[in-house]
């Protein structure tokens, strides 16, 4: 029995991130599903399983922290990752206190956002964590 794909929610307001991560991450083997406001995030997450929620935190109609915390109302156990240009310690802070288990800033390595996907959803990472390049 072949082993099912592991999904991913992305959320990001920007068309070309959305396009290059979906493109990246379904060579690498994930299912990838793009939305790119926090409703269609919301309806999505309520219809479908996922292993893991790929957020940005600016987007065009609320901020990524408020979708966090309500994904964090129905689902207090599939990891939440951040991959954001908001680069201040403050920025991170308010993720993982928001329920996010790691923020990542862009731009960064496609190894680097592969392994923290990797390790979360293989259940590898269970400290609260932020990274940021440079």
């Amino acid at each position: 029995m072949q082993e099912s794909k592991k999904r991913i929610l992305f959320v990001d307001d920007d068309d070309d991130t959305r396009l290059a991560l979906y493109r990246i991450l379904s060579i690498s083997g994930f299912e990838i599903v793009t939305v790119e406001t926090i409703d269609e995030a919301l309806e999505t997450a309520a219809a479908q399983r996922f292993d893991l929620y790929l957020l940005d935190n600016w987007l065009k109609d609320r901020s990524g922290l408020d979708l966090c915390r309500q994904i964090r109302a129905f689902d207090q156990k599939t990891p939440i990752v951040f991959y954001s240009a908001a680069a201040y310690e403050s920025d991170k802070a308010d993720a993982l206190n928001a329920g996010a288990q790691y923020y990542i800033t862009k731009p960064a390595s496609f190894e680097e956002i592969e392994s923290v996907i990797l390790s979360l959803i293989n259940g590898g990472e269970n400290k609260s964590k932020s990274h940021s390049q440079g």
